[in-house]
């Protein structure tokens, strides 16, 4: 450590001489005050002490002419050594002529150019128009797959094939999809680093085409046709009677298979034969209305004799005061042998393949499917103008299914 003379003054402080400079035993043994109180060290080094028992680190000095005052750190996090080295490197910066000040607020800012800060900037912005479970899988891939590797490397030194090799370790393990979707976030992460002026290049965007690509295979779906024989099935099957209903009501009623898990009683509106589903269950994130059919409300009435006094339509058997299982619907499809060949979101493509089919409105049907409008007019027209229109569709289909299956008993 640089040797000082000690005693005398330094900026504007009288420094104690060695025997009065700090211990560890007298920093331990500090204790809150009623007021902040500090013990110097030596060279303008001293601890501060709050009410609150907090203990740091603080040094003052003079540059041309004026007090000023570094911090360095709390104790013990900060130990003695460590803050006078600290200190000591200010003293060798003043005898440079440098401001100590100026330099650690450089540091600041170079640590704020780091891929993990400015990530981290990027998801609280996008987070806002996200669902909560969405920006938490999100946040956790990231820190799993990308900040792990890139967290303090600072953003314009990252090259694509340094960004190459963090995405190449998803592949490995076979997760394409999930490396695929990393390179576009590390894509706009970058762009918000460019348009924060505290990068120059995207080198996310030049792995477009690099990556390995997973063939799209298409969630299987039976044909309309299908659909009696596996309903027939359906009912021989044992399985729970909530869990088979469900199923039903799922063919019949197309909506994603979390959307119908989370159903609410209270959502029922059993006298208009109207299903309102929240915004925040939902994919778009917009409360989306489902038209009851008939056969739809006869199968509610069902559960209802069966899970009637719990707060979730389709309660487990197993946990009655939590929605069936995610993998329910779909391992009741696999034991009907159906695995390969269907699956409980693959009824939406059936619904949608039939009725287009049938020649009903193929803006009512994809408002139906709860599908995205861009148009934000045309999208306010379809939520009032194709209620009604959906209404009979719904009745439609119901009836559809029903005079198929007739066939086959």
């Amino acid at each position: 450590m640089t040797s000082f003379k000690i005693g005398g003054t330094f900026g504007g402080i009288y420094i104690k001489d060695a025997l009065e400079m700090l211990t560890v035993t007298k920093l331990n043994s500090l204790k809150p005050q009623a007021k902040p109180y500090k013990v110097s060290d030596a060279h303008g080094l001293y601890i501060y002490v709050r009410p609150t028992g907090t203990k740091s680190w603080r040094q003052k000095y003079r540059f041309n002419g004026k007090e000023k005052l570094l911090t360095h750190g709390k104790y013990p996090l900060v130990s003695l050594v460590e803050a006078r080295e600290l200190r000591d490197k200010a003293l060798r910066l003043l005898h440079e002529g440098v401001d100590p000040s100026l330099v650690k607020l450089g540091q600041k800012l170079s640590r704020a150019n780091t891929f993990g800060v400015i990530a981290k900037e990027w998801h609280e912005k996008e987070s806002i128009n996200w669902k909560p479970s969405h920006s938490q899988k999100v946040w956790r891939q990231l820190e799993s797959d990308i900040l792990k590797h890139l967290r303090d490397s600072p953003i314009d030194s990252i090259s694509p094939t340094e960004l190459l090799s963090v995405l190449e370790k998803i592949e490995k393990r076979g997760a394409l999809d999930i490396a695929s979707r990393q390179r576009q976030r590390c894509e706009a992460i970058f762009r918000h680093a460019i348009l924060t002026e505290r990068a120059s290049h995207n080198p996310a965007t030049q792995l477009v085409g690099v990556m390995k690509t997973k063939r799209v295979e298409h969630r299987k779906a039976l044909k309309l046709e299908e659909l009696p024989e596996f309903l027939d099935q359906l009912e021989r099957t044992s399985a729970h009677q909530v869990v088979k209903i469900a199923t039903k009501i799922l063919i019949h009623t197309f909506v994603r298979t979390g959307e119908l898990r989370g159903a609410k009683w209270d959502e029922i509106d059993f006298d208009k034969q109207i299903w309102s589903i929240p915004a925040e269950r939902m994919k778009m994130g917009r409360e989306h209305l489902v038209p009851l059919s008939e056969e739809v409300v006869s199968l509610l009435k069902q559960v209802k004799d069966i899970n009637g006094q719990r707060e979730y339509v389709f309660a487990s058997p197993q946990r009655p005061k939590q929605p069936l299982s995610e993998n329910a619907i779909l391992n009741l499809i696999y034991r009907m042998g159906y695995k390969g060949k269907a699956t409980g979101h693959g009824f939406r493509a059936t619904a949608s393949s039939a009725l287009n089919e049938m020649g009903h409105n193929p803006d009512a049907i994809e408002r139906q499917l709860s599908h995205t409008e861009k148009n934000k007019v045309k999208a306010a027209y379809n939520r009032a103008e194709y209620f009604g229109e959906r209404k009979k569709i719904m009745e439609c289909w119901s009836k559809l299914i029903q005079s198929n299956q007739q066939k086959i008993l």
